[in-house]
């Protein structure tokens, strides 16, 4: 065989792994949509559990975001702008729950924060039970989504210019307005997707939130365990959940594409 033959059939060779991979991934999400139409999908999720479902999703959704953006926004500021011992082993832990199975997560937050747990049962004795409570779905989505936006915060204020703060310092501004007007503008498409990618995170969960909040409707059941709770017996609202969260995710996904400017011709010319 010729070098160019060679080269052929290397080529083909890779166009039939990316094309592999490309059909095993759309099949099933193509699956979704094609498997009841789109006048079927709608109606399925005009029903009762699909809407319940989809309002604890977002408003749950809605609070973890908020909690996250407000504890870790500052916490990758430090991460990222100062020298902190043993940096590495803390990012490294803070982001155990991105590879933490689901199920370990939720169990564990049943241990420390159930009635039997260290911290559970002191606020159990406050008058406070958070499992089978919408709070135990936000504590779970922030567990599991924290990590994805920490760590894409601390990338983006660690490329902020390290010059910027030290002129910063030279004229007499102080960090805290340093990090509010340059630092935090400068980072902001990096906050923002990283808002992005916590966001879907957290309305995929499943889990962590079916083992530490259960499944009450109206209270703690969301839309991934509304589709293992419904597909069973209404197996068209379950599709109109799950094409509901592909359709988000493929939108944040894009987002984040879009922010960290990965969207571009491609370098092959």
């Amino acid at each position: 065989m010729t070098g160019r033959l060679r080269t052929i059939a290397f080529g083909l060779g890779l166009w039939l792994a990316l094309t592999v991979v490309l059909v095993f991934i759309l099949l099933p999400i193509i699956a979704v949509f094609t498997t009841a139409g789109p006048g079927a999908l709608i109606d399925a999720f005009g029903r009762p559990e699909a809407r319940s479902a989809l309002a604890v999703s977002l408003r749950s959704a809605m609070i973890a975001i908020v909690v996250i953006i407000a504890v870790g926004t500052p916490a990758a500021y430090l991460l990222a702008r100062r020298e902190v011992p043993g940096r590495s082993a803390l990012i490294a832990i803070i982001e155990l729950p991105i590879v933490l199975p689901p199920a370990v997560a939720g169990i564990g937050l049943l241990a420390a924060l159930g009635p039997r747990g260290p911290v559970g049962g002191a606020l159990v004795d406050a008058g406070l039970t958070l499992p089978l409570s919408e709070a135990a779905v936000v504590i779970a989505m922030v567990f599991v989504a924290a990590p994805l936006f920490i760590r894409q915060a601390v990338s983006a204020f660690a490329a902020v210019d390290r010059r910027l703060g030290a002129v910063s310092t030279t004229l007499g501004v102080s960090e805290a307005r340093f990090a509010a007007r340059v630092a935090v503008p400068l980072a902001m498409p990096g906050l923002a997707s990283g808002t992005s990618l916590a966001l879907g995170r957290a309305l995929g969960e499943f889990g962590a939130t079916l083992l530490f909040a259960g499944a009450v409707r109206g209270v703690t059941e969301t839309l991934p365990v509304a589709i293992l709770s419904t597909f069973g017996t209404d197996f068209e609202a379950a599709l109109a959940m799950g094409a509901f969260l592909i359709i988000v995710s493929a939108s944040l996904l894009l987002g984040v594409k879009i922010l960290e400017g990965r969207i571009a011709p491609s370098p092959v010319r």
